[in-house]
């Protein structure tokens, strides 16, 4: 790379953006004085539209593809690394004791809580100093003896990334089926364990999505399989112990690629069930599971604009819908008539009410729900139709059905954590509503609830829309604009991102930092209709929601412009790149992981994994009006002449779900056309993906890294 300098001597200093705040001291933050990489500029023309742009870093999408320009790609990013690195060398000793004071937050040698299954109880189990666990189990009793199933602690020794994925024990308790990944790029390769021998079965099923489902003869298997280029989850097949994958038979092959696939199994033990979806539609098939080597039925043929999934009771199917209820409601039908015209209403539509999900056991069924932005927990009687929900007390909080996969109990498990409540597991008995905390997440180091407050506030967006936002500090803070605000956020897919507790957050909480998150559009914290209003054609109103969310965080004195920093991930990364466009004088610093910033070029390759499954959701670019939307807000394509804030980017070169090569080019852009002298720091992880490192402590070196670097804008240093 002939334009790839490192180095050169010196110091320079960098302004706080903080003119807009007379409450603020214009405080000065002192960097080395490095001479940031230059990547090289290969001018790359698309047309497309009759519009030509000139992408002179396309290039570095080469890396994968090993053509001529995959060295250079991987010197840029070591040098962007060595600058980070750099930047932030005289905060290496403060990122340690933030390490440590994290991991020292972590009970090291803890166990799950034990679940039954089948006659087993299974858990987890950590010990003392290792980064993975042993998955364990007893049977009949706890006080039985504990037999170890996987020791992912050995298995994971000599590689730097090792993830297990989709454990799935056979119906006779005797099998182990389980997915291996140590590249971080989402592709497993499914093992199968002899438990009662201790063997590893000759059997290899390689590309996979990790998970299995056994059918009841405890010998045939079914699995997602993935396209080696796009990684889409192409088709369902089945595998029979002891024959090799090349025989495997392709029971369901998914011919729209806009599509997710999946396979699973009703907790009953009757069905086998494959899942196509995608945002707007949806298909389910089944398969009686004693009969592995029988067709696949379809359940209702897919309809535009209608999703639903499916339930199987004793007597009858529960379908969860959306057709004519934009906040779903749930259908019956009986077992051997399932198309729509056999549905019947069970639970109506409620225009305030999203239905989300249902847990189903012999006797009741528990619904997901979620109401004026928070979610709840209904339990419904199956004899009598009885109908009640679960109370929990605070004014923020989140709500899930823990691991339930015995079907016939009458005491349900669900998850509970808040802004200030560790996560904690709960035991309900639906028939005498007797409840019992089961377990609830160790803190160590003398956490106190009552040593933190939280609040619910709602901001005013542009169109007039209230935006839930979630607010946690450490009591004794002032609300007069001199505290340094994270504000956090994701706004895509429909994903809510629901007020949990966090020990990590403890170490900004505690040096001063308010933390908040924006329930912004494109979630569905406050219903579908709150998904549909940011995505398409609406994507924008995800961005300005954000900004007015910051906008009202500074009015109402939790911070002020030169405190105020963001964050976000992935999708949420691609909103960070679009607020630093919009609105690049709010935010003091910016902290964007694996950030999805250059959506037309993205969108446009479908040889990217993932690309056409996302066509629901970004819309598709070869169209002209989705084309010329998405190029209206796309990070990479608006980046100007103009001042931006400080900003951490993160990236791993394994990434399946945003391709290192993204966040790269942004950085690339932003060096060359940026007119402010504010810090820009460019970090990939060369050995992991897109969730970043898999062993319990590893991650936490990431988040010290972040928590340096806000702090050196606070001139924090302990």
């Amino acid at each position: 790379m002939s334009k790839l300098i490192l180095w050169a001597a010196g110091v320079f200093t960098m302004a706080s953006c903080s003119s807009n705040n007379t409450m603020l001291e214009n405080k000065a933050v002192t960097w080395p004085d490095l001479t940031p990489p230059v990547a090289d500029v290969k001018a790359h023309e698309r047309i497309i539209h009759g519009d030509t742009v000139v992408d002179n870093y396309y290039w570095m999408i080469d890396y994968f593809k090993k053509g001529p320009d995959s060295s250079n790609v991987v010197q840029y990013l070591e040098a962007e690394n060595a600058y980070t690195s750099g930047m932030m060398k005289d905060t290496e000793p403060f990122q340690k004791r933030l390490f440590d004071e994290l991991k020292g937050r972590i009970k090291e040698a803890d166990e799950s809580v034990p679940y039954l299954k089948n006659g087993y109880y299974y858990y987890t189990r950590t010990e003392e100093g290792k980064q993975y666990y042993k998955y364990c189990r007893k049977k009949g009793s706890l006080d039985g003896v504990e037999e170890v199933l996987l020791d992912v602690d050995a298995m994971a020794e000599g590689h730097a990334y090792y993830a297990i994925s989709g454990l799935s024990i056979s119906p006779d308790n005797k099998r182990l089926a389980y997915g291996v990944d140590t590249i971080s790029r989402r592709e497993y390769i499914v093992h199968i364990k002899d438990l009662e021998t201790g063997k590893i079965f000759s059997d290899r099923i390689s590309r996979t999505s990790g998970g299995t489902t056994w059918a009841n003869d405890n010998e045939t298997l079914f699995y997602t399989s993935k396209n080696p280029i796009t990684l889409l989850s192409e088709k369902i097949k089945r595998h029979r112990i002891g024959t090799d994958e090349q025989a495997d038979v392709t029971v369901y092959d998914e011919k729209d690629n806009t599509n997710y696939i999946g396979v699973s199994k009703s907790k009953n033990g009757e069905f086998i069930l494959i899942y196509s979806g995608g945002t707007l539609s949806s298909e389910v098939y089944i398969l009686n599971a004693n009969d592995p080597n029988g067709t696949f039925k379809v359940f209702q043929p897919r309809v535009k604009d209608v999703l639903y999934s499916v339930v199987a009771l004793e007597n009858k199917f529960l379908i969860v819908t959306n057709d004519g209820a934009t906040n779903f409601k749930v259908m019956e039908c009986p077992l051997d008539r399932t198309g729509k015209e056999n549905w019947k209403e069970f639970i109506p539509h409620r225009t305030d009410v999203l239905v989300s999900d249902i847990d189903e056991f012999r006797d009741f069924i528990v619904i997901s729900e979620r109401k004026n932005g928070l979610t709840q927990l209904a339990v419904r009687s199956l004899k009598d139709g009885n109908q009640h929900y679960l109370d929990f007390g605070e004014a923020a909080y989140t709500v899930y059905p823990s691991t339930n996969v015995e079907y016939n109990l009458d005491v349900v498990r669900y998850g509970y954590t808040s802004l200030v409540t560790p996560s904690s597991t709960y035991e309900y008995n639906m028939d005498t509503h007797d409840k019992k905390l089961l377990k609830q997440q160790p803190v160590l180091g003398g956490y106190e609830i009552k040593d933190y407050a939280t609040e619910r506030v709602f901001a005013k967006a542009q169109d007039g829309t209230s935006i839930p936002i979630s607010i946690v500090y450490k009591k004794g803070i002032e609300r007069d604009g001199r505290s340094p605000l994270l504000l956090y956020a994701y706004g895509s897919y429909g994903a809510s991102m629901d007020p949990s507790f966090s020990s990590t957050r403890l170490s900004l909480l505690d040096r001063g930092f308010v933390y908040a998150i924006a329930h912004i559009r494109g979630g569905e914290e406050m219903g579908r209709q709150w998904y549909e209003d940011g995505k398409m054609m609406k994507k924008k109103n995800t961005f300005t929601d954000f900004i007015d969310c910051g906008q009202y965080l500074i009015d109402q004195q939790y911070t002020a412009k030169g405190r105020l920093y963001a964050k976000g991930g992935s999708a949420g990364g691609l909103l960070m790149g679009a607020v630093v466009n919009m609105a690049p004088d709010m935010w003091h610093g910016v902290i964007a992981n694996v950030p999805f910033v250059d959506v037309v070029n993205t969108m446009l390759d479908e040889t990217i994994p993932l690309t056409t499954n996302e066509y629901d959701e970004w819309g598709n670019p070869n169209g002209k009006e989705a084309y010329q939307y998405m190029k209206s807000y796309s990070p990479y394509e608006n980046v100007e002449a103009k001042d931006y804030p400080n900003m951490l980017v993160t990236t791993g070169l394994h990434d399946s779900q945003v391709q290192y090569f993204e966040p790269a080019k942004w950085v690339a852009k932003l060096r060359v056309m940026k007119t402010d002298k504010n810090v820009l720091l460019l970090k990939t992880d060369m050995d992991y993906g897109h969730g970043g490192a898999s062993g319990r402590f590893d991650y936490l070196k990431e988040i010290a890294l972040e928590y340096a670097f806000l702090f050196k804008l606070e001139h924090i240093d302990k």
